[in-house]
């Protein structure tokens, strides 16, 4: 016998006399929104266990999913165990949002719509989203690297993002930095940051510190955020905050950018002693001036701090959620003119005098040497 399928319509007005509503789409679509007093049992656990549902087999059970595939085929699965009166919801979810019934919402109407593709996929769903809502992420830079990062990290709805950067905004910064406007030329970086993002994504808060990162603020800072990103120009930096990241134990996110090439890593040393290198297993010391020039010196392909900063933000991303395989003990370089990625084992230095296994924090060394990256 044909399973039988009833319209959205009817299957309220049966669920309003006694029949039980099953909604057998998984969890990450739940979290789209649900029909108001509908069981939530995915297809599979249904199949499954259907006593633990109905345990008696004679119960009038309604079943909806998406568009109404899944459920028919759950209905004739637990027909042939027996359940007597089993019916499908034809057109699913979709037909009883159109038809106007009542639905039950996770959240807010606005962080549903807002996040809607992340809610659908099942490594974040609802609970992933919630991780991202209540991450704490230090931005240092908001210049050609931390203008994306800050932009996809707002978009993705990480719920605070400390942004310090000291300088204003330059007509020549426009090239490659896409927080800013020729409109705001003159302002602090960071303001201007905070006018993009908040525009973007009001659920976001952004902190807007106006400072350069040093050694009598690097703890502070950093002392209550889950990610660090380094977006920096200079040497000092980048050793100070790798070197704060392994007091802290706190991931960093790594980044650099020359002409028309690009790196990137993760360096998590600070939680993994002697299994993850940090930024100075990778340089020990700064390269001279004249082989690391600033950009305003060499130039740079005005697309390329999009290129790493995209992938810096994908990589903070994952570890707020804990997902896939980080650039940590990998560095992923990038050659914009023959459009090309290469891939270079990273291995932590036994005697690294930061992050060595038994070695004992005695202050922030920092070299004297300023290059941009």
């Amino acid at each position: 016998m044909a399973i039988r399928e009833i319209s959205a319509t009817q299957a309220h007005h049966r669920q309003a006399h006694g029949a039980l509503l099953v909604d057998v789409r998984e969890p990450d679509e739940h979290a789209l929104g649900t029909p108001a007093a509908a069981r939530l049992v995915p297809r599979a656990s249904l199949e499954a266990d259907p006593s633990a549902t109905a345990p008696d087999p004679g119960t009038e059970l309604l079943l909806i999913c998406a568009g109404g595939f899944r459920s028919l085929a759950a209905a004739q699965a637990l027909e042939a165990q027996g359940y007597r009166n089993v019916v499908s919801v034809a057109g699913g979810y979709q037909a009883w949002l159109a038809a106007g019934l009542p639905v039950e919402a996770q959240r807010d109407a606005d962080f549903m719509e807002r996040y809607s593709r992340h809610l659908r996929l099942p490594q974040v769903g609802l609970a992933g989203q919630e991780k991202l809502e209540q991450a704490r992420v230090l931005m240092v830079g908001a210049g050609g690297l931390g203008s994306p990062v800050a932009f996809y990290l707002a978009a993705a709805g990480i719920g605070f993002i400390r942004l310090v950067d000291d300088d204003v905004v330059d007509r020549s910064n426009l090239q490659r930095q896409i927080l800013h406007t020729e409109a705001r030329i003159g302002q602090p970086k960071v303001a201007s940051a905070v006018q993009t993002l908040s525009a973007l994504n009001p659920r976001v808060r952004v902190e807007a510190v106006q400072a350069r990162v040093g050694a009598d603020n690097v703890d502070a800072l950093m002392a209550d955020v889950d990610v660090v990103i380094d977006g920096a120009d200079n040497f000092p930096t980048r050793y100070l905050l790798s070197d704060a990241c392994v007091r802290h134990g706190k991931p960093l996110v790594y980044g650099a950018v020359h002409r028309f090439e690009g790196q990137a890593s993760v360096f998590d040393a600070g939680r993994r002693r002697g299994e993850s290198p940090c930024y100075r297993c990778l340089f020990p010391e700064p390269p001279d001036a004249g082989d690391a020039p600033n950009c305003a010196e060499a130039g740079v392909l005005g697309v390329l701090p999009g290129i790493i900063g995209l992938i810096q933000a994908s990589e903070a991303i994952k570890l707020v959620l804990g997902l896939g395989e980080s650039l940590s003990g990998r560095l992923l370089q990038f050659d914009a003119l023959a459009m090309r990625f290469h891939e270079t084992r990273l291995s932590p230095d036994p005697d690294c005098p930061v992050c060595s296994p038994g070695v004992v924090f005695s202050g922030y060394s920092l070299p004297g040497q300023a290059c941009a990256g």
